[in-house]
């Protein structure tokens, strides 16, 4: 699993590339704690690259969307394949984050 990380004017981007499961979601939730820990409220995880999300993965943005949540952050997702989607509909995950079909659609009015 690969990170990189840009910002769009507030918002903070951060492109996961590979699996986002048991053996990389220490190292993720790790990197996503101290975007917010310097101040960033507003992260879009462009999942453009990303192969597979497992429980493991679906616990890291829970985890990121609730320490958000009382600083009136916010996170979204974009760009997730068939398999990604289909997990976040499986679990129930697609009713309780927002997730859109492109970058520029997540960006407009974040």
């Amino acid at each position: 699993m690969q990170l990189n990380t840009s910002s769009s004017g507030e918002v903070t981007v951060v492109k996961i590339e590979g699996s986002l499961d048991t053996q990389t979601s220490s190292e993720a939730q790790d990197e996503l704690n101290r975007l917010m820990d310097e101040g960033s409220r507003k992260l879009l995880l462009d999942f453009s690259s990303l192969d597979y999300i497992s429980s493991s993965g679906l616990r890291v943005i829970l985890a990121v969307a609730k320490r958000l949540a009382p600083d009136e952050g916010e996170i979204r997702i974009c760009n997730s394949n068939d398999v990604v989607n289909e997990v976040f509909e499986i679990s129930g995950f697609s009713t309780i984050l927002k997730i859109f079909p492109s970058d520029s659609e997540a960006l407009e009015g974040f």
